[in-house]
């Protein structure tokens, strides 16, 4: 099964870029940058990447986040983790970036998208992996700073295809945002929303009901509602799912506890994603693989996950196609 998962040409579609600053990069770019960071070595940065929620998580990864000044910076960031899904056999990716973190610190909008696209584009041409760029609003954040957001974004729209909604999830439902994702739609932004990670299945509702979703993110709190699944069903809404981030935010108790091959086999349109993965113990393989040992997926079953994960994208539909034959195939 590690053999098939490792060969399996894959896309992933639920990947912040800031998630994966690997302590060592994080330190390297410290002391680069001049940043001072409250620890002092790498053993302390890792120690600290044992936290318990999703708000101590995302403590240390704002806190992480400063050391990225420099467009140099970004395409480091950027470039290391396409190497791993170089190593991984990911194919296609679809990036998450949030420019809000940086912008607040008086980091130039232009400064990010750069270094990130230029990674991007190396990778093409040197890897042959594809990928788009989604740009996230911070839900924590205001209405307002994420309308000012969207028309930053405005003058790279060639370089990012969709917006997205990360951050807190509770206390921030998917209607704070609704003028401002009907505003990203009619620029031609495709959209996508974190939804039902940590909040429950109303705010899944609220992301397609409300934003017009073309995905969910997480959306693993569907199953509190049997109508909701069965509407996921018939529509075919993705979820894109992250089984170890899941379970290291307390999302699930334990991986044996999750519901990704159930709603798998019910006909949800489910994808398996790393998330956060220098944060969260693992990148895309380690999470098919946790997925393989506590929940007793079949050889054909991996398949289907593989073949979501093109499903659920972007592409092209002949490129979708082609990766999907692929895969039937193999």
């Amino acid at each position: 099964m590690k053999e098939l998962i490792q060969k399996l040409p894959k896309a992933e579609l639920h990947l912040h870029i800031e998630g994966t600053l690997e302590p060592e990069l994080m330190f390297t770019l410290a002391q680069k940058n001049n940043i001072a960071l409250p620890y002092q070595n790498i053993e302390e940065i890792k120690s600290a990447y044992n936290f318990t929620s999703l708000q101590s998580f995302l403590d240390i990864y704002y806190a992480g986040a400063n050391v990225l000044i420099n467009e140099s910076d970004f395409f480091d960031l950027t470039w290391a983790y396409l190497l791993t899904c170089k190593a991984q056999n990911v194919v296609h990716v679809e990036i998450f970036f949030d420019p809000q973190t940086h912008t607040k610190r008086g980091i130039a909008f232009k400064t990010v998208v750069d270094g990130i696209t230029k990674a991007l584009t190396k990778a093409e041409e040197e890897l042959g992996i594809s990928s788009f760029l989604i740009m996230s609003f911070l839900r924590h954040l205001s209405e307002a700073d994420a309308f000012e957001t969207l028309e930053q974004s405005l003058p790279f729209k060639d370089k990012i295809i969709g917006v997205g909604l990360d951050s807190s999830e509770v206390g921030h439902p998917p209607s704070k945002f609704e003028r401002v994702f009907e505003a990203s739609a009619k620029k031609g932004y495709k959209i996508v929303a974190h939804a039902g990670e940590e909040a429950d299945s109303s705010y899944i509702w609220e992301a397609i009901n409300l934003l017009h979703v073309n995905r969910i993110d997480h959306g693993i709190r569907c199953e509190e509602d049997v109508k909701l699944v069965d509407f996921l069903i018939e529509k075919q809404i993705p979820l894109t799912i992250c089984p170890l981030s899941n379970v290291k935010l307390k999302a699930v108790k334990r991986m044996q506890e999750h519901n990704i091959v159930k709603l798998l086999r019910q006909g949800v349109l489910v994808t398996i994603n790393s998330d956060d993965p220098a944060y969260f113990g693992g990148y895309i393989n380690e999470n098919y693989e946790a997925v393989v040992k506590s929940l007793h997926v079949n050889k054909e079953e991996i398949k289907t996950l593989a073949k979501n994960s093109f499903k659920a994208s972007f592409l092209s539909e002949v490129k979708k196609q082609f990766f999907i034959e692929t895969i039937s195939t193999y």
